[in-house]
C-alpha cells in the first residue's frame, strides 16, 4: 500500500506528518530544521571586505577601455544619461535580486537555481561555464600587462621609438607607429590572420604562468586568502586614476578631449544599437549572470541589508566609470593635440605654390602656436585647390585606437612616452591593469569554485586541490591564446563566449524568480530576512520591465549576429596597418560550439530533472502542497498485531524482528486502542464502505 506525505515532513524528519510549521522560503527549500541554524559557511570579517571584493568584481579592465569608448561613439552626454536610466531601472533591480538571492539561500549559483526549482539547476552550471571561458581570456590580458610592466622599467621606453637595424629602421615601424609596432610585432608577434597559427609567444606563456601562479596563490584558502590581496588590489587602481587625472589635467589639449567626450548628442537616442551597446554595458559592468554576484553575497549575514549594497556598488561602478572616462580622455587629449601640432608643421614644409601662400598667414616655426581649429577652417575652405595637404583634425585624432586592447596598449602607451618621466608613468599605468584584473579574476573564479564545492561535498572537502587544478586547467588551455594568432582568439572568446549565454542566463533567472517563484512570495523572504519590505517597485520591474529588457536585448543581439557577419580586426605586416577580416568557416563553427556548449547546461538539467521526476511516476502536484510517495509493503490492517503473519525475509528491521524492544510494535497485548481494537471508532480506520476517496487511495494530505 502506498502513503503521500508532504515533501517538507521528509526533508526535516517531521514524526507528524503534514503538520504545518512556519518557516521562512530558504529553510524550507533547503531543507534546515526551523529554529536551527543553517549549515557553517565561511563569512566576511567586515562589511569592508565584503565591499571590496564586490567592487573590485564589478569594476574591472572594461570600466578603464570599453566604457569610455563606448560613451565617445554614442553621443557623449547622450549615452551618460542613457546608461544612468538603463542602470536605474534595469541594472540595479537585477543586481539587487541576486544579491538578495545569494543571501538568503547561502549557496553558489547553481545551488541557488536548484533550490528555486530542480529543474533549473542548469542555469548556475551554465553561469560556471561562462565564467570559465572569460578567465580563460581575461588572465591573457593580465599577461600582457605584465609583460609591459616588466618593460616599462626602461628609459626611454622600449615603444618610444622605432627599433633600427644598422642605419636603417624598421620598415613596418616606420609605416605605422612605434607603439603599434612593440604591441603587434614586439609583444604579440602576431600573424595576419587567423588562419595562420604560428608557433607559441615564449614571453607571453611565460607571463601566463605568473599570472595564474598569481591568482591560485591568491584563491589558495578562498575568500580569506583572497580578500587580502583585495586590500590593495582593489583601493590601488583609483589612486593611480586621481593621479592620471591631475597630471592630465594640467597637459595642453586636456581640456578639449573633455570637452568632445561629454558633448551632447541627443540624435542617437534614436539608433537601436545605441540602446543595445549601453544595455550590454550595463549588463556586464555589474557581472550580471556570472553567479559571482551570488557567490560573494552568500557569505553575507542573513540581516544584512543586500538593498543598500545594490545600490552603492552600482554607484561606486558608474563613479569609477566615470573617473576613467575623464582620465582617458584627458590624456588622449593631449595625445590628439601634439599629433595635430605635428600634423599641421608637417604638411606646412610639405606645402607648395599657393597653398604654401596661404598657409604662410600661420606661424609655422612655431606649431604650437598655431590654433587647429583655424587651420581646420582654413582646410575646410581651400580643400579643392589643395590636392598634396590633407586636415589635421583633432576628432580624428581622438577616434584613433580607442578601443579595446588598442586604448591601453597603443593610444594609452603613445601618450605616456609624452609625458615627463614616462616610465615612472608606464609602470604605474600597466600596474594599475593588473590589479584591476586581479580583483576581477578572483570574483570569476569564484563565480565557478562556490557553486562547485556547494553542490559537490568531495570538492568541499579538497578546497586547495579544486583550485589548484582549476588554475592548472585554466593555464594550460590558455596556452590557445599565446599562439602568434591568440590575439585573435581572445577576440573572438570576447565578442561571443560570453554576451549571448549570459544575457539568456539573466532571462531565465528574471523569469524564475519574478514567474515561477512569484515576485511577491520573493519579497517576502526579503521582508523576513531584512525586517523590512522593498518596495513594490520592483516586482513590477522585476516581472515587466527587467524581463522584457532582457529579452530586447536578446533579441537585437541574435539579429544582430545574423544579419551582419562577425569580423575580426586583424594585423597586416605588409601594410603595417589593421585590416577588418570575415571569420573562416572553422572559426564561425568554433564560435557556434562555445555559445552551445555555454548555454547546454540549461536544457540538459531541464531534462535530467524531468527524467528524474517520471521515475517516480505517483509524484504530484496537489493543491496542498508538494506529495512524494513512500512505499511500503503493508499487511491489512487487522493482521497487523499477529507475529506469525510478518514477513521475516523483510530488510526493516524494525518491521521484522519479532523480538525488537518496542513495545508498542511487538506486544499483542499493547493499550494503543488505535493499533489493537478492532473495533476502535475511528470512522476512517474501521470503516470499509467510508465514501473518503482520499482514505481510499491510502494518503493523508497535510494541512493547508
Amino acid at each position: 500500500m502506498a502513503q503521500f506525505v508532504f515533501i517538507d515532513d521528509i526533508q526535516r524528519g517531521d514524526e507528524r506528518v503534514g503538520k504545518k510549521k512556519k518557516h521562512s522560503a530558504s529553510e524550507s527549500r533547503l531543507g534546515i530544521e526551523p529554529g536551527t541554524s543553517p549549515p557553517s559557511r565561511a563569512g566576511w570579517n567586515s562589511k569592508v571586505e565584503y565591499f571590496l571584493a564586490q567592487v573590485g568584481f564589478s569594476v574591472g579592465l572594461g570600466n578603464v577601455w570599453r566604457f569610455p569608448y563606448l560613451c565617445h561613439q554614442n553621443g557623449g552626454g547622450a549615452f551618460l544619461l542613457l546608461y544612468v536610466l538603463l542602470m536605474l531601472v534595469v541594472g540595479i533591480p537585477l543586481f539587487f535580486l541576486e544579491l538578495a538571492a545569494g543571501q538568503d539561500i547561502r549557496q553558489g549559483s547553481i545551488g541557488v537555481w536548484k533550490s528555486i526549482s530542480p529543474r533549473l539547476a542548469g542555469i548556475g552550471y551554465s553561469s560556471c561555464v561562462v565564467c570559465f571561458f572569460v578567465a580563460l581570456y581575461y588572465n591573457v590580458i593580465l599577461a600582457w600587462s605584465l609583460f609591459y610592466l616588466g618593460n616599462s622599467f626602461q628609459d626611454p621606453l622600449p615603444w618610444q621609438q622605432c627599433p633600427k637595424h644598422g642605419n636603417a629602421t624598421e620598415k613596418e615601424c616606420e609605416a605605422s607607429s612605434p607603439t603599434s609596432f612593440f604591441w603587434y610585432r614586439s609583444a604579440l608577434d602576431i600573424t595576419d590572420s587567423i588562419d595562420q597559427v604560428g608557433s607559441f609567444n615564449p614571453y607571453i606563456v611565460g607571463c601566463l604562468l605568473a599570472a595564474w601562479t598569481i591568482v591560485c596563490l591568491g584563491m589558495f584558502k578562498g575568500i580569506k586568502s583572497s580578500v587580502k590581496v583585495m586590500y590593495f588590489s582593489s583601493i590601488f587602481p583609483y589612486v593611480v586614476l586621481v593621479c592620471f587625472l591631475i597630471c592630465g589635467l594640467m597637459q595642453d589639449g586636456a581640456a578639449e578631449g573633455i570637452a568632445h567626450m561629454f558633448y551632447p548628442k541627443l540624435s542617437i537616442w534614436a539608433d537601436i544599437q545605441v540602446w543595445r551597446q549601453a544595455a550590454t554595458q550595463v549588463f556586464f559592468a555589474l557581472g550580471l549572470g556570472f553567479g559571482s554576484v551570488i557567490a560573494y553575497s552568500s557569505y553575507n549575514p542573513k540581516n544584512n541589508n543586500c538593498h543598500r549594497d545594490a545600490f552603492t556598488v552600482s554607484s561606486i561602478n558608474f563613479l569609477t566609470s566615470l573617473l576613467a572616462t575623464l582620465v582617458v580622455f584627458a590624456v588622449l587629449g593631449f595625445r590628439a593635440k601634439k599629433r595635430v601640432v605635428a600634423c599641421v608643421a608637417r604638411w606646412g614644409q610639405r606645402a607648395e605654390g599657393g597653398g604654401a601662400g596661404r598657409l604662410s598667414t600661420f606661424n609655422l616655426s612655431d606649431p604650437d602656436s598655431v590654433d587647429w581649429r583655424a587651420y581646420s577652417s582654413w582646410f575646410t575652405q581651400h580643400k579643392e585647390t589643395l590636392a598634396n595637404l590633407t586636415d589635421c583634425d583633432l576628432e580624428k585624432e581622438m577616434q584613433t585606437g580607442v578601443e579595446g586592447t588598442g586604448l591601453a596598449f597603443i593610444a594609452f602607451t603613445e601618450a605616456m612616452t609624452l609625458l615627463p618621466g614616462s616610465p615612472f608613468w608606464s609602470a604605474l599605468f600597466f600596474l594599475m591593469l593588473l590589479n584591476l584584473g586581479l580583483s576581477t579574476m578572483f570574483g570569476t573564479m569564484e563565480g565557478i569554485l562556490a557553486p562547485l564545492r556547494d553542490r559537490f561535498a568531495s570538492l568541499a572537502r579538497n578546497k586547495t586541490k579544486l583550485t589548484v587544478a582549476s588554475c592548472v586547467a585554466g593555464f594550460l588551455i590558455g596556452l590557445l591564446f599565446t599562439q602568434r594568432c591568440g590575439n585573435y582568439f581572445v577576440t573572438m572568446f570576447d565578442d561571443y563566449s560570453a554576451t549571448l549565454p549570459l544575457i539568456i542566463v539573466v532571462v531565465f533567472e528574471t523569469f524564475s524568480v519574478s514567474w515561477l517563484y512569484g515576485a511577491d512570495r520573493f519579497l517576502d523572504d526579503m521582508e523576513a530576512m531584512l525586517g523590512w519590505r522593498p518596495s513594490a517597485v520592483y516586482k513590477y520591474l522585476w516581472k515587466y520591465v527587467c524581463l522584457l529588457a532582457m529579452l530586447g536585448l536578446l533579441a537585437a543581439t541574435t539579429v544582430r549576429m545574423f544579419m551582419e557577419a562577425p569580423t575580426y580586426m586583424s594585423w597586416n605586416q605588409e601594410t603595417a596597418s589593421e585590416v577588418r577580416l570575415t571569420y573562416p568557416g572553422w572559426a564561425l563553427a568554433v564560435l557556434a560550439l562555445l555559445i552551445v556548449f555555454a548555454m547546454l547546461p540549461v536544457p540538459v538539467g531541464f531534462i535530467y530533472s524531468v527524467l528524474q521526476d517520471r521515475r517516480r511516476p505517483t509524484s504530484r502536484h496537489l493543491e496542498a502542497g508538494l506529495y512524494r510517495i513512500v512505499n511500503f509493503d503493508e499487511t491489512p490492517m487487522t493482521d497487523m498485531t499477529d507475529p506469525d503473519r510478518t514477513d521475516p525475509d523483510r530488510t526493516d528491521p524494525d518491521r521484522t524482528d519479532p523480538d525488537r524492544t518496542d513495545p508498542d510494535r511487538t506486544d499483542p497485548d499493547r493499550t494503543d486502542p488505535d493499533r489493537t481494537d478492532p473495533d476502535r471508532t475511528n470512522p476512517d480506520r474501521t470503516n470499509p464502505d467510508r465514501t473518503d476517496l482520499d482514505h481510499r487511495n491510502g494518503f493523508i494530505p497535510s494541512e493547508s
